[in-house]
């Protein structure tokens, strides 16, 4: 059908003309949609700021013959947008969620991750945990629900359950001592404890933590992201690590 409705994510825009802009959304039943929205940055637009980014929309569409649909109205289910923007590092980590959500989907359905983008942008927002522990949280189960959950239990080369002294993005995260390169990054049982707990959302575990094991596991996690998505984020390096 020529137009369809659907509710959705504003992940990032950009301008088109001189009032127009595309924006893209991930919604919750066809995946992610490019589209125009005409006259969006006039003063009058009526729907200018339900489609900026991290608002959560109920967008009806025209589908058109090329790559990009037409918005012909929005209105707002969710707005996280002023709540993310105002505070640096909830802004920051929002952008990486955003771009890891653009390059983790397609033009199919993908409600887990849409699911799990809301949840993230709504926590970010209401400032329920750090921005970081909350990225590194949605990073790590974005990952797990696109099959690419980093091995934490056995060694990602050879699939052995001792010795798993290091993690080796590369590899697939865990090693065992005799798969590691020379050099790998070492870590503790309290740094796999603190993987799974991202994994799992255990924030009471997460917030006992020691800083040097979340530093120490953060920046694992984005050795990792920035591997496995191929050409790294640029909106990780802005983020504290």
């Amino acid at each position: 059908m020529p137009t369809y409705r659907d509710e959705g994510v504003v992940l990032r825009t950009f301008d088109l003309g001189e009032a127009d802009r595309i924006v893209t959304i991930l919604t919750r039943s066809h995946g992610k949609v490019r589209a125009v929205a005409k006259g969006v940055r006039r003063t009058a637009s009526k729907f200018g700021s339900r489609l900026e980014p991290f608002m959560v929309t109920d967008v009806q569409f025209y589908q058109g013959r090329s790559s990009l649909d037409t918005i012909q109205q929005a209105e707002t289910l969710g707005s996280y947008g002023a709540d993310i923007a105002g505070h640096y590092d909830r802004f920051t980590a929002a952008n990486v969620m955003a771009e890891t959500a653009e390059r983790l989907t397609d033009t199919e359905p993908a409600v887990n991750q849409y699911t799990l983008l809301i949840g993230g942008l709504r926590s970010l927002s209401r400032g329920e945990h750090s921005p970081s522990l909350t990225l590194d949280s949605y990073l790590m189960r974005s990952f797990s629900i696109a099959g690419w959950s980093p091995s934490l239990d056995s060694c990602g080369r050879c699939g052995s359950e001792l010795n798993l002294n290091a993690f080796v993005a590369h590899v697939g995260g865990l090693v065992c001592d005799g798969c590691a390169p020379s050099g790998s990054p070492r870590v503790t049982s309290a740094v796999v404890d603190t993987f799974n707990a991202l994994l799992e959302g255990n924030w009471v575990a997460l917030e006992q933590t020691d800083s040097r094991d979340l530093e120490r596991t953060s920046g694992l996690i984005s050795a990792y992201t920035q591997w496995h998505l191929e050409r790294g984020l640029k909106s990780m390096e802005h983020v504290a690590r």
